[in-house]
């Protein structure tokens, strides 16, 4: 069998599209968008603010400009409306889908060197390309934090009783400390430690806490899920896309979680939902799952069904509560530990 003419069309159209994601995504890592929208510049300025080659920002200012993503006035460029949607401040910024982008084509050309050989390299991939790392903390934030503030801080009951009490909430793999971030905003009574095993994501939590002065609450520390220590029991412990990294070692992980809780604390795990039927995955909203499935395959891991996370509950005697969101797409689920007699 062969395609078709208007099959090859649709794909040039997706092929165009990435482009402009890939080139969006150079703009960004260079701080060309942010210089731009300080103020206009030629090329040449444009090189000497920003510290980059000439040569390579006047041809990305042309693919720009042919990308609709920079308007030009007798040799001055300034961002369209496309370009400003780039900036990573912007509401409803595009940032975090030119930087997954750039994270899947890393991650499909890794998948591809190792099916053959079956090699599954681990969590140091997403270290392998130098430019990724800086921005896979912002481009979980600008993902998920609307969805969080929107619907899973109300949707979720844990949350608004800890916004009464207070407490200690712990959110290990932290990334660059967003969700600690977010909810320190929110709740002025609790306190948080976040862990994560890359310096990187470490670094800019604590910048960024500090940048909000939130860092008298808030402390961000380099460290290993399987083995960390608190200096008290936890109210809340979180796990943000986190859990499918240590699935092949749930029986401890699950233990560890409800003993560094106080009783009547709360486990809140954040996962993709995984669907039971194959069938769901022709969806075009969770196609991506299917190959985020792939590339997390690389890494030792695979998505999770709810059932599963609820059933690592059960095992560690907390009991379990599901709660859906984004139209089934991602998944909350809320583990609580027994009061104690």
């Amino acid at each position: 069998m062969s395609g078709t003419p208007e099959l090859r069309q649709r794909m040039m159209n997706h092929l165009q599209e990435a482009q402009g994601l890939q080139l969006a995504y150079v703009g960004l890592v260079n701080g060309l968008f942010q210089a731009l929208a300080a103020e206009p510049s030629s090329g040449e300025a444009l090189a000497g603010r920003t510290a980059t080659d000439p040569a390579y920002v006047a041809r990305w200012c042309d693919a720009a400009y042919a990308f609709g993503m920079l308007d030009e006035n007798q040799g001055q460029f300034t961002l369209s409306s496309v370009g400003q949607a780039f900036l990573p401040d912007a509401s409803f910024s595009l940032m975090p889908l030119a930087v997954n982008a750039m994270l899947n084509s890393h991650m499909a050309d890794r998948a591809a060197a190792l099916m053959r050989s079956g090699e599954r390299p681990g969590e140091e991939v997403l270290a392998e390309n130098k430019t990724l790392l800086p921005w896979f903390g912002p481009m979980l934030e600008g993902s998920f934090a609307p969805l969080f503030d929107q619907q899973i801080l109300n949707g979720v009951p844990v949350f608004s009783e800890m916004d009464r009490k207070g407490g200690l909430v712990v959110d290990l793999g932290c990334g660059n400390g967003w969700y600690l971030r977010q909810l320190a905003r929110k709740m002025a009574n609790i306190k948080g430690v976040g862990l994560d095993g890359f310096a990187e994501n470490i670094h800019q939590a604590a910048d960024l806490a500090k940048k909000e002065k939130l860092d008298s609450r808030l402390r961000f520390l380099k460290g290993d899920i399987h083995d960390f220590t608190l200096d008290e029991p936890a109210d809340i412990i979180a796990m943000n896309r986190a859990l499918h990294h240590v699935w092949d070692k749930k029986e401890s992980v699950f233990a560890a979680l409800r003993d560094h809780l106080a009783p009547g604390g709360a486990v809140v795990i954040w996962e993709p939902n995984w669907p039971a039927n194959r069938a769901e995955l022709r969806h075009p909203a969770k196609r991506g799952l299917a190959l985020q499935n792939l590339i997390e395959h690389i890494q030792g891991n695979h998505l999770l069904r709810p059932d599963e996370i609820s059933a690592g509950f059960e095992s560690v005697g907390m009991i379990p509560q599901v709660y859906l969101f984004a139209e089934g797409r991602e998944a909350v689920i809320v583990g609580r530990k027994k009061q104690t007699p």
